[in-house]
């Protein structure tokens, strides 16, 4: 039943790599604002502008809060990652991101 994720996936996801434990892999998923923040840009600091955006990503690979994502020349960090389950099976991981500071 949970073909239908990876088949979707395959052909209308986005190339992203995932970092964890000084590896990494390229995976397929979707990666995009998450609809609650997605209208707020850069917040005003002393330092410059800081984005408090947060990301949205569904795919079949775990992600973990302090794991790391690449996507088209951005780098993000997990906050936090769920699996979720139709029935007793595994359908995809949800997981939110933020952008990582340039400093990380």
């Amino acid at each position: 039943m949970t073909r239908w994720v990876e088949r979707i996936l395959a052909r209308y996801g986005q190339e992203v790599t995932v970092e964890r434990d000084g590896t990494a892999e390229t995976v397929r998923a979707f990666l995009q604002p998450a609809a609650k923040r997605m209208e707020e840009g850069p917040e005003p600091s002393p330092v410059g502008g800081l984005d408090r955006r947060l990301w949205l990503y569904l795919g079949r690979t775990a992600l973990e809060a302090g794991d790391g994502v690449r996507w088209n020349g951005r780098r993000f960090r997990v906050r936090s990652g769920r699996p979720h389950y139709i029935g007793d099976r595994l359908s995809h991981w949800r997981a939110v991101l933020e952008r990582a500071r340039e400093a990380e």
